[in-house]
């Protein structure tokens, strides 16, 4: 379910985010951003994080390239968002690929409330001590997805979005679905990322939680959806662009497909 009125907001208020995020996708997060009608920033020197987090509306924090110099920044700029009251969107990248990233979390969350974590299955499901089969940074076991996310939520007092073929979402007591999306986008680099970065941008609005997280996740899939159904698709290197395209496009247009 989408909220259009959320979908009009962030449009008509070109939301800054601030992103610690990922290096290889830094490029296709920001213009993905800004076709969905946000505005990106991507600053991760430690001089400068307060700052920059203390100026924007949202931040997000993604560990998909993490250095050890890269995480008093982070750390910076989740704590300026909190003491604000500014949304922040964690996502553990590869959190249990290796013992540095895991403790990096820890370390993170131990100063820093985060208003959602994002992650795949494998990643939450890390973060609660639950055994899953990983691949690097990518899931590859089958599970209880709606109790890693139930888990999540209640250790670390926020709401929790499990992506998948089925995402979960979970705020609180209250689990919702998603099952739109496509599956080119476990084939391009940086579509969880990127989801990430849009969902800090609904998070700006006055509208529940809930609906923030329904009208992000769900409008992401139609849109990967609309992409995937164009005639000149015939993989993820023709997709990425016309998803692109598909972020600036009512929801109307994208459940009308072509």
């Amino acid at each position: 379910m989408v909220k259009e009125s959320i979908i009009h907001h962030v449009r008509n208020n070109n939301p800054l985010i601030h992103h610690l995020i990922n290096q290889v996708v830094m490029n296709f997060v920001a213009n993905g951003l800004l076709s969905f009608g946000a505005s990106p920033v991507m600053a991760k020197a430690k001089e400068e994080a307060k700052d920059m987090a203390s100026g924007a509306d949202g931040v997000f924090i993604n560990i998909g390239t993490l250095t050890k110099e890269e995480l008093p920044a982070m750390i910076a700029a989740g704590k300026a968002a909190n003491e604000r009251e500014k949304p922040v969107v964690l996502d553990p990248v590869g959190v249990a690929a290796t013992p540095f990233r895991s403790e990096a979390i820890q370390e993170i969350m131990q100063h820093v409330q985060p208003t959602v974590i994002k992650g795949n299955a494998g990643e939450v499901a890390h973060l609660v001590d639950i055994p899953w089969k990983v691949k690097g940074v990518d899931s590859t076991d089958g599970g209880n997805m709606e109790d890693i996310a139930q888990q999540a939520a209640k250790k670390y007092a926020t709401a929790v979005i499990v992506t998948g073929k089925t995402d979960f979402i979970c705020t609180g007591d209250h689990v919702f679905e998603n099952t739109t999306g496509h599956p080119f986008l476990t084939k391009v680099t940086g579509g969880g990322c990127l989801l990430g970065s849009i969902i800090a941008a609904c998070l700006t609005t006055d509208d529940s939680i809930e609906d923030q997280l329904l009208s992000a996740v769900t409008f992401y899939g139609l849109a990967a959806e609309y992409a995937a159904a164009h005639e000149g698709v015939a993989g993820p290197g023709s997709f990425k662009p016309r998803f692109i395209d598909a972020l600036s496009y009512d929801v109307r247009t994208l459940k009308g497909r072509l």
